[in-house]
This record gives C-alpha cells, structure tokens and sequence, in this order.
C-alpha cells in the first residue's frame, strides 16, 4: 500500500498539542480560494515544465514521471511557481513502513503524529494502518480534515485508532461554502456534531476573509451548532485571519480582517458558550 506524501515536519508545535510529526499527504478534493499551499491540489501531470525550469537538474523525466532528487534540490520551490496544475513533483510516494519508521525515530521527542494535506482523509484506509503502527509505540494520533470526504460515523476502523480531529468549517451557508470552496458542506457539519458527540472534536477552524462570506454568521451558527457539546468536552476554536501568503494571484484581493474584527469574531463564539479559543 502506498500513498502520497507531499512532506514531512519532523517536530511541530502548530500541528495539533505539544510537539508531533505532521504528514502532509498530496491532494484535496476542495479547491479553497484562500488555499496558501496550492500546490498540494493535485498530482502532478507529468507535462516537464519543472523539469526545464528547476536551476539545479533535481527533475528528470524518466518513463513518463517527473523524478525529484532531493540530495540536489535546493528547495527553492521554482517547480512549484511554474507548476500550472496545482502540483508539486516533490511528491514520495511512500509505505505505510517506511513512513511508521521515519516517524518512529522522532519519538524521543515528540508526543504524536497529526495526518494532514491536501485532505488526509483521501488515504483513509492507509492512515488507518499508519495510526495502528503508531499506537503500538504510543502515539497520540490526530487527523487535520475538511470534513467532506468521509463519514467518521460509518469508518470505525478510522476512529478506533484516531484520537481527535481538527476540523476546518470554512462557511456555514452551504451555497457560500460551494462558492468559497467548490464543494457544499452538508457531510462536514454532520461530521462536525458526530465527532463532539463522541468526545473526538479536538478543534475547529475557521478562516476569516473580507469580501467572501458573512464572517459574523459563520462563526455563531457554528458555535451555536456546537455549544450543546461544550458541558462533556472541550473544543478548541483556532479562528485564523486571512493572509496573503502563498495565495494564487487571482484571489489575492481577499481581505484580511482587522484585529477588531478577529476579536468581534471571539466575541461572538464566547457568547455561545466557547472558552478556548485562539487567534492566529
């Protein structure tokens, strides 16, 4: 069994608590307006456009593939700034061994493994067989997800070996969530109220930009949708202010919130009940 994996952070302390390896897999089915890495939409096509662009030769075309070095990459990221599919060559493709054993060695010092992307949830089953590696050496395993691409309710095989979720709800409107992201958001509040329900709701996410959607509704319908979980566990609000790094050119006129309006934004979710929140 393989999968794609776009890269790995041996040690992070923003990928879920305390400090963990994070995977980031290649793919999503979402194609979020504000995405800052792009680049991790869709597997690479093969058209060698990187590969006459790269200044080091760390691609070649062999049989029909890009080939990545990376004992000569540079990781000056020119692949990706030519790449017109929304790709990355920089792509292993790789067992769930192999990647149980580059995570195994972290352990001294680190307390997890969060899966994330792209949407993790498209290798469902090979996490499955990721996470049961990591539980034999006691890891704490968390999964980063929009939501839409499964029912955590009809995969408990996922959730037997998944300790929390961290779960992007980018718009409450379902017309404005297919706007924002191209897909409706149906499955992902259901999965949202299961996953509480359950005590495995470790975080939601929510983006806040100017000029796409009511910010205001979005965060009290969410909180409000939530706060009859708050009494039995507790969910992490992460309200992040849009930024400008990493966006595609033509959704660089998304605005970026004012700090007064982040803090109208906890203000709002602190009315319907929610204690822990961030701003970032």
């Amino acid at each position: 069994m393989l999968a794609p994996v776009n890269k790995i952070i041996d040690t992070s302390v923003v990928d879920g608590p305390g400090n963990r390896t994070a995977v980031f897999f290649q793919g999503c089915n979402f194609n979020c307006k504000y995405c800052h890495n792009p680049e991790t939409l869709h597997m690479c096509t093969a058209c060698g456009k990187c590969v006459e662009k790269c200044p080091v030769g760390a691609l070649s075309l062999t049989q029909g593939k890009v080939v990545w070095n990376p004992a000569i990459c540079k990781n000056c990221d020119t692949c990706i700034k030519v790449c017109s599919h929304q790709a990355s060559p920089k792509i292993s493709w790789m067992t769930v061994e192999a990647l149980a054993d580059r995570v195994i060695r972290n352990i001294p010092f680190i307390r997890g493994v969060t899966c994330s992307g792209g949407e993790c949830t498209l290798q469902s089953e090979f996490i499955v067989h990721f996470f049961r590696r990591m539980k034999e050496n006691d890891l704490n395993c968390l999964l980063d997800s929009n939501g839409s691409v499964i029912s955590f309710e009809e995969e408990q095989s996922l959730m037997d070996v998944t300790d929390g979720v961290m779960l992007d709800i980018k718009a409450f409107d379902p017309e404005k969530h297919l706007a924002l992201t191209g897909q409706k958001n149906e499955l992902v509040l259901r999965n949202a109220l299961y996953l509480a329900s359950i005590g495995k709701l470790t975080e939601i996410r929510t983006v806040i930009a100017q000029n796409e959607i009511d910010n205001a509704k979005t965060v009290y319908e969410i909180t409000k949708l939530l706060s009859p979980y708050l009494a039995t566990t507790d969910i992490h609000y992460r309200i992040i202010a849009f930024r400008p790094f990493g966006v595609r050119k033509q959704f660089l006129e998304l605005g970026t919130p004012s700090q007064k309006e982040m803090h109208s934004m906890e203000a709002i979710a602190r009315s319907n009940g929610f204690d822990h929140i961030t701003l970032t």
